[in-house]
């Protein structure tokens, strides 16, 4: 019972943050499949950054700005756009821009839930540790997931001269958040809850902004719901259909 317990408080916070972006897909929701399989996908991606990062830390030590911005925000998000750009850029079910947003949540948050699951049953976390695990290490991996998604779905419907900015900057700026996220832990000491509280909130709030920006851009806004039939007022007859209208003496 105690296994199934932290199972479920290591994955929750994974699961819902995943839910609620779906459901922020306005006008063409996603097949639940394709979701769900980035995620997973997610969760492979992290045995092999694992290793990179084992390796660089031996070669280069553990710098707090080289392992910020390079051996953890660096790999990570690397290996998160290299699974995007060549599991669903590409793929007929990325038609929207809001489609790079999700997709790029589903891969990091897939990487986080594994990644808080090994920290739960490795160091036995309280129930409170991985509650704030959950709206730290996991509510950043989203948020990094949409700034990645929002730069993939501008690059996927942007002009052909302006597309390998936008792929550029899908990758270097959840690189720079990452980092700058990684720098407040390891280097504010124990004064971090004042720096990353509003460094989370000016996160969610840009990213709310740029799921806003998504769907605004979406080519299906267009299409309007098709009107529901007129019903006659109450006092008002219903005439047969094909049949003349009577008129009084």
């Amino acid at each position: 019972m105690l296994v199934l317990t932290i199972l479920v408080a290591a994955v929750t916070p994974g699961a819902a943050l995943l839910f609620y972006f779906y459901l922020k897909d306005k006008y063409d929701a996603e097949p639940l499949h394709m979701v769900l399989r980035m995620f997973l996908l997610g969760f492979l991606v992290v045995l092999p950054i694992a290793i990179v990062q084992q390796g660089l830390l031996r070669a280069f030590g553990d710098n707090p700005y080289l392992f910020a911005f390079g051996i953890s925000a660096g790999v990570e998000e690397t290996f998160k756009w290299f699974v995007l750009f060549h599991f669903i850029y590409n793929h007929t079910e990325f038609d929207e821009p809001y489609d790079g947003i999700l997709y790029a949540v589903a891969v990091s948050l897939g990487f986080a839930t594994l990644e808080n699951i090994m920290y739960a049953f490795s160091l036995k976390a309280s129930f409170g540790a991985l509650l704030l695990r959950g709206l730290l290490p996991v509510s950043g991996h989203a948020m990094f997931g949409v700034v990645m998604g929002y730069y993939l779905g501008r690059a996927k419907f942007a002009k052909a001269a302006e597309r390998k900015k936008f792929l550029a900057m899908s990758l270097i700026m959840p690189l720079l958040w990452h980092g700058l996220y990684d720098i407040i832990l390891n280097v504010s000491g124990h004064y971090w809850i004042w720096y990353i509280v509003p460094f989370m909130l000016l996160m969610w709030y840009g990213g709310m902004d740029k799921v806003g920006k998504a769907n605004n851009r979406s080519p299906f806004r267009f299409l309007k719901k098709e009107e529901p039939t007129r019903r006659p007022a109450a006092n008002q007859a219903v005439q047969p259909t094909g049949l003349p209208e009577k008129k009084e003496a």
